[in-house]
């Protein structure tokens, strides 16, 4: 066996081995979580064992951590714990933690009809382009960081397509033990996030115009060389929905509305799924197909029919 490590020692070491695989924005999300909770938890331990794993979770519930930040901290706990034992710095007993059942249900927020008609005649009547990214917002379904890394030659209006191969976000860097943020321009979440999207007749009729006129490399939210980030993005959406009086939403339900007014429409799942740039249609299922109680009623209907 090598020389026994502390864990502090074998993140240092599969970190440098991890940065070669890795997207520099997962990089930076698994510093972040190893740097906020796992370091401060195992850093100087030498092993680590399935009870000290269960309190850790029990601690970070304690504290309002959500269950899915939880699992993604131990994602990354594993991955370290295994590339220790391959190394033989450390042993690796796989652990089999348990989670409290989630009592609360949680509802996906989203736009009612009416909201989101008010809001897109409003863009329409009211046209800025940080304006416009909301429209597209909720008749493409795009992410945020997506939309701000949108630029005029990856809207083809003679096709009616969007093309999403970009996003651009800030995220969090360690250099030379200092400390700071970044703003980057990546592909898209996964390989399934880089897609086309058909053009709405609305939007299309927005768009058209402009697009004979603009600079094709210029981003369309600023109409400029320089696209604006995430964060300002999200405040400037805020103060438009304070203005037009609607209820508190995040930028992430105009994603939520554009996928429930999809399903509202009887539109295939797998279609959904291919629209939205999930990796597998399970996600978009769990997300946003809740058959309300019209559809039971008639599914219990059916079936005493056929019993009859």
């Amino acid at each position: 066996m090598n020389e026994q490590k502390q864990l502090s020692e074998v993140i240092d070491l599969w970190k440098i081995d991890k940065k070669q695989y890795v997207k520099k924005s997962s990089f930076s999300a698994y510093t972040l979580l190893i740097e906020n909770h796992l370091l401060p938890n195992f850093g100087n331990k030498i092993a680590i064992e399935e009870a000290d794993v269960q309190s850790f979770v029990f601690q970070k519930l304690e504290t309002g951590l959500s269950h899915k930040t939880i699992k993604d901290i131990l994602i990354v706990l594993k991955m370290i714990l295994k590339f220790g034992a391959k190394n033989k710095w450390l042993k690796y007993t796989p652990f089999d933690i348990q989670f409290p059942t989630e009592r609360e249900k949680h509802n996906i927020e989203v736009l009612t009809k009416t909201d989101q008609k008010k809001i897109m005649n409003y863009i329409q009547e009211h046209f800025t382009f940080r304006n416009l990214g909301v429209y597209i917002c909720l008749s493409a379904g795009m992410r945020i960081g997506e939309v701000c890394a949108l630029t005029w030659e990856d809207i083809d209006t003679d096709n009616g397509i969007i093309s999403v191969n970009r996003t651009i976000q800030r995220i969090y860097v360690i250099e030379d033990g200092i400390r700071k943020t970044e703003l980057i321009l990546d592909t898209p979440k996964t390989k399934n996030s880089i897609r086309e999207i058909p053009i709405s007749k609305d939007l299309l009729r927005i768009l058209k115009p402009f697009k004979k006129i603009v600079n094709p490399s210029f981003f369309v939210l600023t109409n400029d060389a320089k696209p604006t980030e995430p964060r300002t993005y999200r405040s400037y959406y805020k103060n438009l929905m304070k203005e037009l009086k609607m209820p508190e939403l995040k930028f992430h339900g105009l994603r939520h509305s554009f996928a429930t007014r999809c399903i509202e429409s009887n539109c295939d799942y797998k279609t959904v799924s291919v629209l939205l740039g999930h990796s597998n249609i399970s996600t978009t299922l769990n997300l946003y197909v809740h058959p309300n109680m019209e559809q039971k009623k008639k599914a219990i209907e059916q079936m005493f029919k056929a019993l009859r």
